[in-house]
């Protein structure tokens, strides 16, 4: 199990990601999609990701709207896991 990180390394971490914020133990980024269709093509573009990385966000889609939650529940917390699937995210 990864071990979670100081508050420090959180802070520096959040600030390294374009569009993601901290909400307790948690990131989360929410991206807006022209339709339904295009939302539901970019959730089926993490599958792919999360499977090898062995790390899975959970994901709430409404719409177009797509929000994607990460943190690494057996750690408690944040872990160097959720910050590596997150700039993977962002990269999609």
């Amino acid at each position: 199990m990864a071990g979670l990180l100081t508050q420090e390394e959180i802070k520096v971490g959040v600030s390294q990601l374009e569009g993601w914020t901290l909400e307790g133990k948690e990131l989360r980024t929410t991206r807006k999609f022209k339709d339904f269709v295009d939302a539901i093509a970019f959730v089926n573009q993490l599958v792919e990701p999360a499977e090898s990385a062995g790390h899975h966000p959970d994901i709430a889609i409404s719409y177009n709207k797509v929000t994607i939650t990460l943190t690494t529940h057996d750690a408690g917390g944040l872990t160097a896991n959720d910050f590596d699937i997150a700039r993977i995210i962002s990269q999609l």
